[in-house]
């Protein structure tokens, strides 16, 4: 399972990609919405992991809009400390809010997986 993963602290993002990686994920990481949506494009990714507050004109919750213009069923795992806006219910997304432990994302993930076959 090839994941995206947006996140602009380099010491999350590096710790985070670090256990995907050691589950046997395939981890592509962006470190802002700019970025993450070049990726979205070429619709390299089966899951996509995004802080929702990011640096830059784009939010997570625009990356995951417009790569579901690509990729309408891709499942989304929105991660934040703190989010203005209220989450928006979207089929196949989770929520974790900040901090986390890696642990969690990869709890997500086969949870996501179990939903996607089930469906």
């Amino acid at each position: 399972m090839r994941i995206l993963l947006v996140e602009d602290d380099p010491l999350v993002r590096e710790l985070v990609v670090e256990a995907l990686r050691e589950e046997g994920y395939d981890v592509i990481h962006a470190s802002n919405g700019e970025e993450a949506l070049a990726w979205c494009k070429r619709r390299v990714a089966d899951v996509l992991i995004t802080d929702i507050r990011l640096p830059g004109q784009v939010d997570g919750w625009q990356i995951a809009e417009r790569c579901r213009e690509h990729d309408p069923g891709l499942p989304v795992i929105y991660a934040t400390g703190f989010s203005p806006v209220q989450p928006r219910p979207v089929p196949g997304s989770l929520f974790l809010q900040k901090p986390f432990h890696p642990l969690e994302i990869i709890e997500a993930l086969k949870s996501l997986s179990k939903q996607r076959r089930s469906s």
